[in-house]
């Protein structure tokens, strides 16, 4: 049976969900073994797609769903909406 998630999350980097931080979320959501999905609004993207997560448009203080479904889908779905509500995250130091 696959593992289904879906949580939702507030972003907290200064500068939301643009360029460089969708790349990052994007590249972290290749780590996993699962189907990502991020929501805003009832608009769904791919979780992969820096393109895609970035015609979001989510600012500082956006609440955006993750939803995730296959084997790794908890970690998934937790360590991402970590990664949009931690101000530092967006940038690695």
């Amino acid at each position: 049976m696959t593992e289904s998630i879906e949580r939702e999350y507030t972003v907290r980097g200064e500068i939301g969900l643009h360029a460089r931080p969708a790349a990052l979320f994007s590249d972290l959501a290749c780590k996993f073994d699962c189907e990502i999905e991020v929501g805003r609004d009832g608009e769904w993207v791919d979780g992969r797609s820096i393109l895609s997560l970035m015609s979001l448009g989510a600012k500082t203080g956006s609440l955006l769903r993750i939803r995730a479904s296959g084997p790794d889908a908890q970690r998934a779905v937790t360590a991402l909406g970590a990664f949009l509500e931690s101000p530092q995250a967006h940038f690695p130091g």
